[in-house]
């Protein structure tokens, strides 16, 4: 029977394990992403859209409203220069989702 190791880990250095063993969605970058997002995009975009995820590189933006989503996608430039503080792990494009909630 092999020896189950018993010592306690801390919960962020487990969800780090597991974070950088999903190759397509980074789980660590994006709390820099959203702290970032109210410094890099207008603050009416603030305060309506929040990023939700990055996968392969396109930073998935959760927005209420086509209207907000073409917004996003307009500021893209800009939004992906602010981003580029975070070296390679930053975003190298923009997708949207409209959801309400």
């Amino acid at each position: 029977m092999a020896k189950r190791d018993e010592r306690i880990v801390p919960l962020g250095e487990l969800l780090g394990v597991l974070a950088s063993r999903l190759k397509k969605v980074d789980l660590r970058i994006i709390d820099d992403i959203q702290a970032l997002w109210p410094t890099i995009v207008d603050p009416v975009l603030a305060g309506r859209c929040q990023p939700e995820m990055i996968k392969d590189g396109v930073l998935i933006v959760r927005v209420p409203s086509g209207a907000f989503a073409q917004r996003v996608i307009s500021d893209s430039p800009v939004i992906l220069k602010g981003f580029s503080v975070l070296g390679s792990k930053a975003p190298v494009s923009i997708k949207t989702r409209i959801s309400e909630s």
